[in-house]
């Protein structure tokens, strides 16, 4: 694995353990020329998804490209990095669990919106916002609204 400090392609697994409720594996490693010590993930293969954008075009899921998203969903958001990554790797693994060689990517984004709303209200405001193109502040306005009327209702019932 290359060092992401130095480049050297040489380094030491110095801790190995189960993640993602054995999904992947966990490895610390360090680098035998700099010492600089990093962690890797490694996960089986999914089997190939394609993503049918929009304007009909296909391309490959890339789990990297939804993290993108998510990652500046949540940017300054008080969420650890290992819990964002679990909303990717639930995101993920629904996607996935629908068992298709093809999905709408209007699909995968209802699923980023409702993983996300239940999650943290500003990081769905965020994605919300470009996903679906909100053009003015009557729309912020509205779905803040609903945001409000839900937590209203939730605490109500409590």
């Amino acid at each position: 694995m290359k060092c992401p400090q130095c480049g050297e392609l040489e380094s030491a697994v110095v801790d190995s353990r189960e993640a993602e409720d054995g999904a992947s594996v966990r490895r610390r490693r360090e680098c035998v020329k700099c010492q600089f010590r990093f962690t890797t993930y490694e996960r089986a293969e999914q089997s190939r998804l394609m993503v049918v954008k929009r304007d009909g075009s296909r391309e490959l899921f890339a789990r990297e490209k939804l993290a993108t998203g998510i990652y500046k969903a949540f940017h300054k958001r008080p969420l650890a990095a290992a819990e964002i990554e679990k909303v990717i790797d639930d995101i993920e693994r629904e996607v996935y669990e629908l068992n298709r060689e093809e999905i709408d990517s209007t699909e995968v984004g209802e699923i980023v919106i409702k993983k996300l709303e239940e999650v943290d209200a500003v990081a769905y405001i965020r994605f919300a916002a470009v996903y679906r193109k909100f053009t003015d502040l009557e729309t912020f306005d509205r779905e803040i609204r609903k945001l409000i009327d839900k937590s209203k209702r939730v605490v109500s019932d409590e």
